[in-house]
């Protein structure tokens, strides 16, 4: 039975209100964000320096998180307890609930063979795993991100570039960081419908704004995945499809969201370049076939290889395309937004921001109708049915699947409960507002601070409703375009996701290498902190005459 639920807020134990305070130690800001960068430093210096596993890594930035919201920022212990409970309940629903469901939908094309098919599949378009690499990461995962995200896209194109012979680890780099130029449109534009509603700018203001800023990323990922595929050769050799794939996409996205529909963005994008790229390698290939040295022997074993039709090797992606899309017509989107929704007041929390607003986070939402997890695990029952299997052997998948994923789960757990606590407890709101304090200078650092948001909770729609406010308070104080930082904050962030641990540990367990989080991570920081320091320029250079233009 369909179930709308509104509750009434549920005080903390005792009654006792908690206010955020942004410069608890000393009553210095500087000092105070210090403090609460520590739990991140923590976090990626345990996993990018010593190796430490990411469960292990998480669990330890945790505890002194909250150790730090209790002893400095004096948040009550059983709230901040309350607030991890909540952070990691929502690795649970939705972040693990879509990993499980879409990996567990693989796993089933495994078992019957058809993976092998589309493995197959995807060598016709080209033998040369450069190329494979650009059409599966980046132009289907980018419509994958258009449609579910929460890393889906990293689960899905990871596997699919192990079967078409790539190395794990470097296909796990490589879905990774693919997965960046459509976030900030994924799942229907849903980062910027939250930084809208949270702000109060307009949508198609946000949009148009983003698709002035993300095209310029679009246009240099093709180039950089031939280059963690094969280094300057791959780049020597290949550049032709990459510079179309790139600019074909940012080109897409940029009139899709300034002249068609800000939610459609990455839909329009991901279908126009993945048939200008498939068009394009009918009339040039590259002049050598690349294969990975560091795969498999079996990749490459062509009597490996499973007999079939190409359109049912596709047909479980097509299905999660046509229920995700379904899921946007207007009648049904209208009665999931109406049904199956619980929202409610996290028990045990009573939190106000420094200005005396109750905390955004408080608000626990449980959309479990029209979460993406939920649609994919009605495309797996009728991949099911499609492909013959029955529930026993369904049934073992899917255990197969918790299985390995079990470490990952006390990973995003972990993670998304240090985000919590850092955002309940003021710590996040404490190194967002240092940042603001740089005045004019601040549109450099805009871009970093949505980064920063979403290297923490692995969500570009988490790092809008953290500092959207904030972004738009800086500007108003600093005289810069309000909308600008706004949409840098999303644009900007992107950029952390293919190092937030969340992320990480989702890409690990997808190539089957849990525990390797630390290896993947220090594969990617470099690339992340590179575009990073490129992009936050680009949002300077638009807040000055310089490259103004292109905001008008």
């Amino acid at each position: 039975m369909a179930l709308m639920l509104q509750a009434a807020p549920l005080a903390a134990p005792g009654g006792s209100m908690y206010r955020q305070v942004l410069d608890p130690l000393a009553g210095s800001l500087s000092w105070s964000a210090l403090c609460a960068a520590l739990p991140l430093l923590a976090l990626f210096v345990l996993l990018g320096v010593f190796q430490v596993r990411a469960q292990t890594a998480a669990l330890a930035s945790l505890v002194l998180s909250l150790s730090l919201a209790v002893v400095v920022w004096d948040m009550p212990l059983p709230q901040a307890l309350s607030g991890a409970v909540e952070g990691g309940f929502y690795g649970l629903f939705p972040i693990m609930w879509i990993l499980v469901n879409a990996l567990w939908i693989y796993r089933m094309t495994e078992i019957t063979g058809w993976f092998a098919v589309l493995r197959r599949s995807f060598r016709t378009i080209s033998s040369d795993q450069r190329v494979q690499g650009i059409v599966i990461a980046f132009c289907f995962g980018a419509l994958i991100e258009a449609l579910a995200g929460f890393g889906t896209p990293v689960a899905i194109t990871a596997v699919m570039l192990i079967a078409v012979g790539i190395a794990p680890i470097k296909a796990a780099t490589v879905a990774l960081v693919a997965n960046t130029a459509p976030v900030a449109f994924g799942s229907m534009a849903v980062p910027l419908t939250t930084l809208a509603g949270v702000t109060g700018l307009p949508l198609d203001d946000l949009g148009a704004m983003a698709g002035r800023q993300t095209p310029l990323i679009a246009a240099f990922i093709p180039l950089l995945l031939v280059f963690l595929l094969d280094g300057r050769r791959g780049v020597r050799e290949t550049w032709p499809v990459a510079v179309v794939a790139g600019l074909t996409f940012g080109c897409a996205q940029f009139v899709a969201a300034n002249y068609i529909s800000v939610e459609t963005t990455d839909i329009i994008a991901g279908v126009v370049t993945l048939a200008t790229v498939l068009g394009f390698m009918r009339v040039w290939q590259p002049r050598t076939v690349q294969r990975d040295p560091e795969a498999p022997a079996e990749a490459d074993s062509e009597d490996r290889e499973g007999s079939g039709s190409a359109v049912m090797s596709f047909a479980p992606y097509l299905i999660i395309c046509a229920l995700f899309a379904l899921t946007q017509v207007g009648p049904v989107k209208e009665w999931l937004a109406g049904h199956g929704v619980a929202q409610f007041t996290w028990p045990g929390l009573d939190v106000e921001s420094p200005g005396g607003e109750p905390a955004a986070a408080m608000t626990f939402k449980l959309e479990h109708l029209k979460a993406a997890g939920t649609i994919l695990l009605a495309a797996g029952l009728l991949t099911m049915a499609l492909y013959r299997v029955g529930p026993g052997r369904a049934l073992r998948a899917y255990g197969a699947t918790l299985r390995q994923l079990r470490w990952t789960v006390v990973t995003v757990t972990s993670v998304l409960a240090l985000a919590w606590v850092m955002n309940l407890s003021g710590q996040t709101a404490t190194l967002g507002t240092a940042l603001a304090q740089t005045g004019a200078a601040f549109a450099l650092f805009s871009p970093i601070v949505g980064w920063l948001g979403v290297a923490v909770t692995g969500s570009d729609t988490s790092a809008n409703s953290l500092f959207g406010v904030l972004q738009v308070t800086a500007a108003q104080k600093t005289g810069l375009d309000p909308v600008l930082l706004a949409a840098a904050n999303s644009t900007g962030g992107v950029l952390g996701k293919m190092l937030s641990p969340q992320n990480l540990a989702v890409a690990a367990a997808a190539i089957g290498m849990a525990g390797s989080e630390g290896t993947i991570f220090r594969k990617v920081i470099g690339w992340s902190l590179g575009l990073l320091a490129g992009f936050a320029l680009l949002i300077y250079l638009q807040s000055t005459p310089v490259l103004g233009w292109m905001t008008v």
